[in-house]
């Protein structure tokens, strides 16, 4: 099955005479595509998924005496939200817990906030100072 189209996608115009409108990323991609159909080679356009992984490293902020792991945010971006579900999922061991500056939105216009998204995953938080029951 084909994945939605979403991100960067634009309507291109045959180059050839053709009417037919094709979706794709780029110029370059929409005509390899008017290409294959006028030699009438059959295709897909991005309905294959294919997984790969990529190995990142994760450095804590902070890792206290008694192991407790501590990350500090002031501003925490969707890349940054995406690590810290990784690690979580591929180290559950780890005792992670975010520190943040203040409870500001996801994102502008989000009705969620940094603590409501760290509850929803399953991450002890605090704001603005590390509570003495981390230290423990």
């Amino acid at each position: 099955m084909a994945r939605k189209f979403t991100g960067q996608l634009r309507r291109y115009e045959g180059t050839k005479g053709r009417l037919k409108t094709r979706v794709a990323r780029s110029g370059f991609e929409a005509s390899v595509m008017e290409d294959l159909e006028e030699r009438e080679v059959t295709y897909t356009y991005e309905g294959t998924k294919i997984p790969y992984l990529s190995e990142h490293h994760y450095y804590p902020d902070l890792v206290l005496g008694n192991g407790v792991i501590v990350e500090v945010k002031g501003y925490f971006p969707s890349p940054d939200r995406r690590k810290m579900r990784l690690v979580k999922e591929q180290h559950p061991e780890l005792d992670i817990r975010l520190l943040f500056q203040r409870d500001a939105r996801l994102y502008k216009g989000a009705k969620s906030t940094y603590t409501q998204w760290a509850t929803k995953h399953g991450f002890p938080w605090a704001l603005k100072e590390i509570p003495n029951a981390w230290t423990n």
